[in-house]
């Protein structure tokens, strides 16, 4: 007899009975498969910790995955990206970085970081630079002037001598 789609059996072990869990003292014993106590014994827990309301509680604790940082962070930006949008002599912000697409928002501030060659003369300004960017831009004849943040309507505090 040739082998066919219409003859085939399953092999011998091949497949298990599922376990039917809670129906009741006749199925598999005293708790019906389902353990002692807790959420996944009783009824309606069958999700465990996959069920909306927990999973919402969860993503929001640092120590399980899923979470995001509520820390705003500054845009980083390298040298050789300056190089390549930035004729020589021209004054770099986060402005016109952000015109040439190379930054996403100011909102955070940014930072230069010092990643390919820089040979053209550039005066930058942002809100940080790196050691190695620093050095790079000094060298290639340009600035690196870290901007100041304004501080608006805000005094400065007073602090208080200390009576001896």
């Amino acid at each position: 007899m040739a082998l066919g789609l219409h003859n085939l059996k399953k092999t011998k072990g091949s497949t298990k009975t599922v376990k039917r869990l809670g129906r009741g003292n006749a199925s598999s014993g005293n708790f019906s498969g389902r353990g002692n106590k807790g959420q996944r014994s009783r009824a309606g827990g069958k999700g465990g910790l996959k069920r909306k309301g927990l999973q919402g509680m969860l993503r929001n604790k640092p120590k399980i995955d899923g979470f995001k940082s509520l820390k705003s962070k500054k845009e980083t930006i390298n040298l050789g990206q300056l190089e390549n949008s930035f004729t020589t002599g021209e004054l770099v912000n986060a402005k016109k970085m952000m015109q040439k697409n190379l930054i996403k928002t100011v909102a955070f501030g940014v930072k230069v970081l010092g990643d390919g060659k820089l040979t053209k003369k550039l005066t930058v300004i942002a809100d940080a630079f790196s050691d190695t960017a620093k050095e790079a831009i000094v060298k290639a004849g340009g600035q690196a002037q870290v901007k100041i943040k304004k501080l608006e309507g805000k005094k400065p505090t007073q602090i208080k001598a200390k009576k001896k």
